[in-house]
């Protein structure tokens, strides 16, 4: 592995809890490269890395696994997904977690900086728009790498609820959802199709319209039947996938948040559009067609990441 050519791909996580640890899990079985867990429990991280290594004999998969609190291990980084932060609770919403996890982010972020200059980052820390904010803000690095995971994980559950009412597939639902991660998210029925045949044709409105609004609800449905933490494997899987996309340059349209620069009407903006991800991270964002009403919805979702990140410099957290 000392010829550059053949080094693989070198993926950290910060933050080794349930979601930073099923990443992990995600990253290594689909062998997307080298991995590194990094927590302020320098012990559990190591223990999660080492247990998960010695479970590649079984299932034959071939990434190392590293893990501790020293940020040093994630040197030369190709991405980094951050995961560090407190979870919700049953009641609470994204935005309670601003204060707290802001602080947590600008660290985490600050250190990547230093030790992977050149990395992609991907956030998945929550409120989940604001804290892209604050990662870009830490390390300077421009749009295209700092992306943040949750348009990915909200289409699944979106694709999940289509399934479930059409009695389908997953494999040929294909749909999206835009905007904020939160209870503005703005799923988008008339793109979404089952086997090619448009949602519309299948479903009645009033049952697209439920489905929708479970979508918006669908992480706090899971932190109420959880009790005492929030969902994890989809999550993971998301971000894993944006992560399996830049690694192997697949060049994937997935929805992300990125920050806007004029598209859709909005500047310096963190909000989930669909974007193109690639080896340099986000490579572009195919422009969609709205009517009116998902323009209105969208615009809605933007003015809410607005109303948050001015929050946060009202603060002095970003």
């Amino acid at each position: 592995m000392s010829n550059a050519t053949t080094r693989r791909p070198k993926i950290s996580v910060i933050g080794a809890g349930f979601v930073g640890s099923t990443c992990a899990h995600w990253a290594a079985s689909k062998e997307l490269g080298d991995v590194v867990l990094v927590d302020i429990n320098g012990d559990a991280a190591k223990g999660k890395a080492l247990d998960l290594f010695e479970a590649s004999p079984v299932e034959n998969f071939d990434s190392n696994l590293a893990g501790g609190s020293d940020y040093a291990l994630t040197k030369d980084s190709d991405v980094v997904v951050i995961t560090a932060g407190l979870p919700r609770k049953p009641g609470m919403s994204r935005d309670d977690l601003l204060v707290t996890n802001a602080k947590i982010v600008k660290e985490c972020a600050q250190n990547v900086a230093k030790y992977s200059p050149n990395c992609v980052l991907i956030i998945v820390s929550n409120p989940l728009d604001a804290m892209c904010h604050v990662a870009i803000s830490a390390t300077g690095f421009p749009r295209e790498r700092v992306i943040g995971m949750a348009g990915v994980l909200d289409s699944a559950r979106y694709r999940a609820f289509v399934a479930m009412e059409t009695n389908t597939s997953v494999e040929d639902v294909q749909g999206f959802t835009l905007g904020g991660h939160g209870d503005t998210m703005v799923p988008m029925p008339r793109y979404t199709s089952v086997g090619g045949i448009p949602l519309a044709q299948l479903v009645s409105k009033a049952r697209i319209d439920a489905i929708c609004d479970r979508t918006r609800k669908g992480g706090a449905e899971i932190v109420e039947l959880l009790k005492t933490g929030s969902a994890y494997y989809a999550p993971a899987s998301s971000a894993i996938a944006m992560v399996e996309s830049i690694v192997r340059d697949k060049k994937r349209i997935l929805p992300c948040a990125v920050m806007l620069n004029g598209e859709y009407g909005h500047n310096g903006l963190f909000v989930g559009v669909l974007c193109k991800l690639g080896s340099k991270g986000m490579e572009g964002v195919p422009m969609l067609e709205m009517n009116g009403e998902e323009k209105a919805m969208f615009d809605k979702s933007a003015a809410a990441v607005k109303a948050l990140v001015d929050d946060m410099k009202r603060l002095g957290l970003n």
